[in-house]
């Protein structure tokens, strides 16, 4: 703020010595201009003393003087022995009229004054006039600058230093902290979604509370249950081993009992399995409709330009409009899933975004170059926290996947893999 204020201060005292040097400038230019005539006139004077009398010059070769008058001398003064008419005509002589200015020399030839020569000239410039007309016009300008600034130092820059900690206390887990609404065109959707963000990181820090009690309630709970059947796998263990089962019926009885008491356990931790991912990973849509359309075009504006970036050719091939079912923001997490996995694992060449309609459904595929996962893999693919056999040097979790069979579902569709000759595609469905 204090950069912003000194720029403002800076401002304003350049463009205050802008309009002193202006006026200072325009005023010496105008003492300049206003004396120019007076090379005309010194002209014109000598010629009619070289010519020893009065002549009407060609004044169509003049750039100020418009005119010249003659006043003859007949005396010992101009108005020695003259009548009223003459009188007035004297008077009239020296008087400025239709807004000339007026200049009188003495028309001396051979030391004898023959008269007085009046010249009026036109003024080059109404230099009042056009100081005021620019410093007027500079004043404008720096009151726009100056409110300008002011405009910026208050809409934006004082806003943003509100904000600016923000994000570095969220950062830190200080959720605590109050945003006031504010709904300033610069900033009110800024706000809004810091204030979502706040709200949805309180959620999920609740959220992860609950689930870290669940879940030592759970591995509580389970240690408890699986103690009973591994005591009697251990009991079994040992008796077979020390040949207390002496019949083979006893023997193959005893495998028996080990084998059921293994499931048990076994359907203990497929249960935490399915329990954890069930609670981890939370999809909730808020289903409605959109056009395809309005999904391709967020599409081409994301995509495009990445995979100029990454030199990837992208290809989106053609389609009809159609309404169809869920969220388009869904739909494009879900997509965006996708690509990423396609940059992720593919070779970089190419990946191709085609669309059909089958069975009144919407079917949009997205192709990626590069050496497909195994035959045996393809049915996996979806399973929460399996990664394939060409994940192992790349950082993930194994939920993508997971998570976008999930949204497709949730709105009414699917999504499914295939292998191709060269690379992999996936196929969304969406209902119509």
């Amino acid at each position: 703020m204090k950069k912003i204020n000194m720029l403002i201060g800076v401002a304003f005292a350049f463009f205050g010595a802008a309009l002193l040097a202006a006026g200072i400038f325009l005023k010496w230019q105008g003492n300049e201009k206003s004396r120019e005539y007076l090379v005309e006139v010194n002209r014109i004077m000598r010629g009619m003393e070289e010519q020893k009398g009065f002549f009407m010059p060609d004044l169509h070769e003049m750039e100020q003087i418009v005119s010249v008058s003659f006043l003859e001398y007949t005396g010992d003064t101009f108005l020695e022995n003259q009548n009223m008419v003459d009188w007035q005509r004297t008077e009239n002589f020296f008087r400025e009229k239709n807004g000339y200015g007026v200049h009188i020399e003495p028309l001396i030839v051979e030391n004898q004054v023959l008269g007085l020569v009046r010249f009026e000239y036109q003024s080059v410039l109404d230099m009042k006039g056009q100081i005021w007309l620019v410093e007027g016009m500079l004043a404008s300008v720096g009151i726009f600058v100056l409110g300008l600034l002011f405009y910026i130092r208050n809409k934006i820059i004082k806003p943003f230093l509100v904000l600016r900690d923000m994000p570095y206390e969220l950062s830190k887990g200080r959720l605590g902290a109050e945003i006031e609404e504010n709904k300033d065109r610069f900033f009110g959707k800024f706000v809004w979604g810091i204030s979502m963000l706040k709200d949805n990181l309180r959620a999920a820090q609740m959220k992860a509370l609950r689930l870290e009690k669940e879940k030592k309630l759970l591995l509580l709970s389970v240690s408890h249950d699986i103690k009973t059947p591994l005591n009697s796998i251990k009991l079994y263990a040992k008796a077979m081993e020390e040949g207390l089962y002496d019949t083979p019926d006893k023997q193959i009885n005893a495998a028996k009992q080990i084998e059921y008491l293994s499931e048990e356990i076994e359907d203990f931790v497929k249960e935490i399995v399915k329990t954890s991912s069930e609670e981890v990973v939370h999809v909730e849509i808020e289903n409605s409709e959109f056009y395809l359309e309005d999904f391709v075009e967020m599409i081409r504006q994301y995509y495009a330009p990445k995979c100029k970036l990454v030199m990837t050719e992208l290809h989106i091939g053609g389609y009809e409009n159609k309404l169809l079912k869920g969220s388009r923001d869904s739909a494009f997490e879900v997509l965006e899933n996708i690509m990423e996995n396609a940059f992720k694992y593919g070779d970089g060449r190419r990946i191709e975004i085609t669309f059909y309609e089958e069975e009144y459904c919407q079917l949009v595929k997205i192709r990626n170059t590069g050496t497909p996962v195994n035959a045996e893999e393809i049915p996996h693919l979806f399973d929460s926290f399996y990664r394939g056999s060409n994940a192992a040097e790349k950082a993930g979790n194994g939920l993508g996947l997971y998570i976008c069979r999930k949204i497709m579902q949730k709105m009414e569709g699917e999504i499914f893999a295939q292998r191709e000759a060269d690379g992999m595609s996936f196929q969304m469905v969406f209902s119509m």
